[in-house]
């Protein structure tokens, strides 16, 4: 279980890095849903290696993170309805 946990860890730390290398290179926007599903997929990641290791502020910070990031996923979807 602990291997799985480093894992989950170490992946989350990385697809939430890709989002921002994407985003500081100008390959995507910080509206797009790529940029979104990225970071709710990687504070998911973390939040499950922070609970494990019962590091309450950066679970606090990753449920943050998940938060927003669903927010602006919803709201961008949203936009796109009234649009289309």
């Amino acid at each position: 279980m602990n291997v799985l946990v480093e894992i989950a860890g170490w992946a989350g730390s990385f697809v939430i890095l890709l989002a921002y290398g994407l985003l500081s290179a100008r390959k995507i926007s910080g509206n797009s849903r790529l940029y979104q599903m990225l970071n709710i997929f990687g504070s998911l990641l973390l939040i499950v290696n922070t609970i494990y290791h019962q590091a309450i502020p950066p679970a606090t910070l990753n449920f943050v993170w998940l938060g927003i990031g669903v927010f602006s996923l919803f709201r961008s979807t949203s936009h796109r309805r009234e649009a289309g």
